[in-house]
């Protein structure tokens, strides 16, 4: 499975997030489990990932994506400058999911940004895609 996020990156960006997650139970107010949850924070200039089972999150993966990479990873100091204060100079995102074995593989304009090993399964049972936050979508495959 490969997810393709397309979208303009608000000016002044607070945060983004997406959710790839199974349906919500047929009760009220009920959430279905979240195998995947991306949240950008450009305030704090940080990457989450976490997962959501049984209606409880797990332990969060956070980073800074200031970290040391390579100079030729540009999608990445795309994101970083997206992340700081140089976010008026960027403007398209193409983000990729791919779902490979053992991880949800995040690629930013086909360089890599990073991963998240599977928490949930049965994978197929995930099945919605929510996205949200300051970017404005083009197109979602």
């Amino acid at each position: 499975m490969k997810l393709v996020v397309m979208g303009i990156v608000n000016k002044k960006p607070q945060s983004m997030e997406v959710l790839v997650s199974s349906q919500p139970g047929e009760e009220e107010g009920a959430e279905g489990d979240v195998g995947l949850q991306l949240k950008i924070s450009f305030k704090e200039k940080a990457i989450q990932r976490n997962a959501r089972l049984s209606g409880k999150w797990g332990s969060a993966e956070t980073r800074s994506p200031f970290s040391p990479s390579p100079p030729e990873n540009l999608s990445r100091i795309k994101v970083e400058a997206c992340l700081s204060d140089l976010s008026h100079l960027i403007t398209a995102l193409t983000m990729e999911i791919v779902c490979e074995h053992q991880q949800f593989r995040i690629l930013v304009d086909g360089q890599p940004l990073c991963g998240f090993s599977h928490r949930f399964t049965p994978l197929a049972s995930l099945t919605s895609l929510r996205v949200f936050g300051d970017l404005q979508l083009t197109k979602v495959a």
